[in-house]
C-alpha cells in the first residue's frame, strides 16, 4: 500500500508510520508541527522514519494543502489509505479563544481532506476520533450507538469531524471509518498527558498535580494496540462505521499511581487539586463491534505498557532536558 499519515510526527502518527514502513508499505507523512509541545520531541519521533527509503515527509498545514473545493495538487495521487491522525489535542486547552485553533485544525482541515478524497473513489480514510465524544454517561461500557454528549470543546470538535466522516460516506461514497480511541498511552505520549507527567514526576522526585480525587477511571489503551486497530480498520472496517478502541484496562488513577510506584521502585509526590472543566469522571469501551468486525484484541496489559512508557521517559525524554 501507499499510505498518507497526517499528524505523522505526533505520538500515535509516528508509531503508526513506523509500523507501516516496517510492514513494507510506502508512507507520505504530513505534519504542521503545531506548537502545542516542544518540537524536539516530534523531531525525535520522526527520526527512524526519515531514514527509511519508503518514507516521504511534507511539513505543511492540511488547510494549505487542500482547498475548499477539494483540490489537492496531486497529494492524493496513488494513495490507497489515509490515516487521519492530525488534530489539535488537549481537553483543558480547548476553552475560550483557543477554540478557534480546534475548529481550524480538527474540523476545517478534516472537511477539506474529505472534499479532496471525493475525487479518489478507491481511497479509504481511517479517522482518529476519541472517547471524549461521549462525555459524562451513567452507562458502562460505552457503546457506539449511545448518544454522544461531549463536555469539552475538544470533544465537540472531534465529534464534528466524525460526523463529517459519516456525511461524506453517505453522500459521496468516501470509504471512511472512525475509531474512537480510549486514553492512549505508551512511548512518545504527549508531555501534557497524565501518564507522561506522572512517570516524569516519579523519576525526578517532583510534584505531580492530580486533578480530582484520583478515583476517576479510564479505559487505558496501549499505543501498539491502537496501531493494530488502524491497520485492521484499513483492511476490514465497514465504510461509514464507527468503532470503539479500548484496551480493557479500566482502573482509577490512584491505582495507576500505585502500579507505577511499584514498577519504578520509588514513591510519588502527589497533590490533589480541583477537577478541571471538561474532564469526565469515567470511561469504558464496549469493543464488541471492533472485536467482531475488525478482529481487534488488545494485546498489551497495563503493567507491561506502563513499564515501557516509564523506560521511554527515563531514557529519551528526561535526557532532552525540556524544562
Amino acid at each position: 500500500m501507499r499510505c498518507l499519515v497526517t499528524g505523522t510526527a505526533g505520538f500515535i502518527g509516528s508509531t503508526l508510520c513506523e509500523r507501516l514502513l516496517n510492514d513494507g508499505h510506502d508512507v507520505l507523512g504530513v505534519d504542521s508541527f503545531v506548537p502545542y509541545y516542544p518540537r524536539i520531541l516530534k523531531d525525535a519521533n520522526l527520526a527512524r522514519s526519515l531514514g527509511n527509503s519508503g518514507f516521504q515527509f511534507l511539513e505543511a498545514d492540511l488547510n494549505s494543502i487542500f482547498d475548499a473545493d477539494g483540490n489537492s495538487s496531486g497529494i492524493l495521487d496513488g494513495i490507497d489509505v489515509v490515516f487521519h491522525q492530525a488534530a489539535q489535542a488537549g481537553v483543558r486547552a480547548s476553552w475560550g479563544a483557543d477554540f478557534a485553533i480546534y475548529t481550524h485544525n480538527n474540523i476545517l482541515a478534516t472537511q477539506k481532506l474529505l472534499e479532496a478524497c471525493k475525487s479518489y473513489p478507491n481511497i479509504r480514510v481511517i479517522y482518529a476520533s476519541s472517547s471524549s465524544v461521549y462525555g459524562e454517561t451513567p452507562k458502562f461500557p460505552m457503546h457506539e450507538e449511545d448518544l454522544p454528549r461531549p463536555v469539552s470543546p475538544y470533544g465537540v470538535s472531534k465529534l464534528a469531524a466524525e460526523h463529517l466522516m459519516r456525511l461524506y460516506f453517505a453522500n459521496f461514497g468516501v470509504k471512511t471509518v472512525s475509531l474512537r480511541y480510549f486514553t492512549v498511552y505508551g512511548p512518545r505520549q504527549r508531555p501534557d498527558m497524565a501518564f507522561h507527567r506522572l512517570c516524569a514526576s516519579i523519576l525526578q522526585g517532583s510534584q505531580y498535580r492530580m486533578f480530582g480525587t484520583g478515583e476517576q477511571t479510564r479505559d487505558f489503551t496501549y499505543v501498539d494496540d491502537i496501531v493494530q486497530a488502524n491497520l485492521a480498520a484499513a483492511e476490514r472496517g465497514q465504510p461509514g462505521a464507527v468503532y470503539n478502541i479500548g484496551g480493557g484496562s479500566r482502573i482509577s488513577m490512584n491505582d495507576v499511581i500505585a502500579k507505577l510506584e511499584k514498577i519504578a521502585g520509588r514513591k510519588g509526590n502527589i497533590t490533589y487539586e480541583g477537577r478541571e472543566n471538561g474532564d469526565v469522571t469515567h470511561t469504558g469501551a464496549d469493543t464488541t463491534a471492533a472485536r467482531k468486525e475488525l478482529g481487534f484484541t488488545p494485546r498489551v496489559d497495563l503493567n507491561e505498557g506502563l513499564a515501557k512508557e516509564l523506560a521511554y521517559i527515563e531514557q529519551v525524554v528526561l535526557p532532552l532536558k525540556l524544562n
